[in-house]
């Protein structure tokens, strides 16, 4: 299976999509200037202690105050509160967390009024971000992901991920680590450390107990709330969690971050260095890479997916509702059970495939095509499973209800992924009204004839939607040639699938807009 990362930049947002045999699976947006991302660490404040809840709320700087549960605060909560109150009265000079003595772990059952007042400082890392009016959910386990471990402070345990199934291999790499690491500090062995070398581990090891070390060396000017440990960007963290032997090429627009992704890919698996391409080309490079068209088909509530079957994709601020529709299947000579059977173990491939793109989490209640037979209904209970099992979050998946019903719930870290599909019409902006569409070519030309005019440009470049430019560069003598011939300009057409019907641009020679 081929697997491919493109990376379009802007100043505002680095988008990035993931495909698997050139089929869209996962879409990302990420704001440049992003604060409490997942895994980000901030010294922040205790505002108000919510007994009944058996909560706190924390001011880590967000609009709203964020919410910390009693049990997430971790069993080595007191050794944390120790090693921070230490590090801010000296002032960021504390011992190596190795020679540090840790506090008991906390009662499971106890009370958070009893561990937390108001005001006092404290240790908090991003567990979900701010959804909907929702502030953003906290832990104070602190861990620190590498490529190939997890660094987890005042824990000496080492263990192993539950994907990792040689138990050879589980047993090497666990008795690698307990040698190698420090005390006071355990590890999570990741299925990418699968055949990794005990240098490689190492020196990844030791990188992240210098980052946790450094963050408190920081505190000798305490000022909260405070970012303390910023985790690394989306697109890192996607090559991260994803970059394996499989991956054939990672695609990107831009110099600077093309440049900064290299250098990672070195870090983190110096053979795969090759793979990372710099796209120049004119063309947006999601348009080219068929992003666009995928995210314009798969984005909308409804989604087509197999020989006229859809389904329909709603959701509301408590769960999200997927019907299952065999469209016009209803038609063929199979017989009922089997035809139901058919789309709903198609359209089970696409759920999957649709959880992992939008990222939904939550509850989702998929109502699929009624079947009668028992058999038919745990075939389609264990195809879910079996697509949904390379999808990192975590999830549950319910066996079908009588009424044909199937519950599952997976993990919300971070809003929805939402785009828009529906265009917006550019010309009547919503009335339902436009200017004859015979009159369009001429008002380009008005405008081309003003812009050499006014700007004295030689060189133009107009991009319009695919099918205006595909009227426009019909024939022989086609309109372009025509316009070119009589303006004594060189005009270039380029298609942009991203824009509306009747929407068009015109950029000069250095591809700067040109606006009237």
């Amino acid at each position: 299976m081929s697997q491919d990362l493109v990376i379009s930049y802007s100043p505002y947002e680095i988008n990035s999509a993931f495909l698997e045999n050139k089929r869209l699976v996962e879409f990302k947006k990420e704001k440049t200037n992003l604060k409490f991302s997942v895994g980000d660490i901030y010294l922040g404040k205790v505002k108000k202690i919510m007994p009944g809840l058996n909560a706190a709320f924390i001011d880590v700087g967000y609009g709203k105050d964020a919410f910390l549960h009693y049990l997430d605060l971790g069993p080595q909560f007191l050794s944390l509160k120790k090693y921070l109150d230490t590090a801010i009265s000296r002032k960021g000079k504390v011992p190596s967390l190795y020679r540090f003595r840790r506090e008991q772990d906390i009662d499971k059952n106890g009370k958070i009024s009893n561990l937390l007042k108001v005001g006092q400082p404290i240790m908090v890392q991003i567990t979900k971000e701010p959804i909907s009016t929702k502030g953003p959910r906290l832990s104070s386990e602190i861990s620190l992901a590498g490529r190939n471990i997890v660094l987890m402070p005042f824990s000496d345990k080492v263990s192993v991920s539950q994907k990792l199934e040689s138990p050879e291999e589980k047993n090497r790499l666990k008795t690698l680590l307990q040698s190698i690491k420090p005390k006071n500090y355990g590890v999570i062995i990741r299925t990418a450390a699968i055949g990794k070398k005990v240098a490689l581990l190492d020196s990844e090891l030791r990188d992240l107990v210098v980052k946790w070390e450094k963050a408190f060396s920081q505190l000798n000017e305490v000022s909260f709330p405070k970012l303390m440990i910023v985790e690394i960007n989306r697109t890192a963290a996607l090559l991260r969690d994803n970059l394996n032997v499989g991956f054939s090429s990672i695609n990107i627009n831009d110099y600077s971050l093309y440049r900064e992704v290299k250098e990672y890919i070195k870090t983190i698996a110096p053979e795969k260095e090759k793979i990372v391409n710099l796209y120049l080309g004119k063309t947006p490079i999601f348009d080219q890479f068929g992003v666009t068209k995928q995210t314009k088909a798969l984005f909308g509530k409804t989604v087509n997916f197999k020989n006229g079957a859809y389904l329909i994709i709603e959701h509301t601020e408590a769960l999200h509702v997927i019907d299952v529709n065999s469209g016009n299947r209803s038609k063929s000579g199979n017989d009922q059970e089997t035809n139901a059977l058919e789309v709903n173990i198609a359209a089970a491939i696409e759920i999957a495939r649709q959880l992992r793109l939008r990222d939904m989490g939550g509850i989702i209640v998929v109502d699929f095509i009624d079947m009668l037979s028992a058999g038919n209904r745990n075939k389609l209970f264990e195809k879910m499973k079996e697509e949904m099992k390379d999808d990192r979050a975590k999830h549950n998946i319910l066996p079908l209800s009588r009424f044909g019903l199937m519950q599952i719930t997976r993990q919300r870290v971070r809003p929805e992924m939402s785009i828009t599909t529906i265009e917006h019409c550019p010309t009547c902006h919503g009335t339902g009204k436009i200017t004859p569409t015979l009159l369009f070519a001429e008002k380009l030309e008005n405008e081309i004839g003003y812009i050499i005019k006014e700007h004295k440009s030689s060189k133009l470049t107009l991009k319009v939607h695919p099918i205006i430019a595909a009227y426009l560069t019909k024939g022989i003598w086609s309109l372009r040639l025509i316009w070119r011939v009589k303006y004594k300009c060189r005009i270039k057409i380029r298609e942009m699938q991203t824009y509306n019907f009747l929407e068009y641009h015109f950029f000069d020679k250095f591809n700067d807009e040109i606006t009237k």
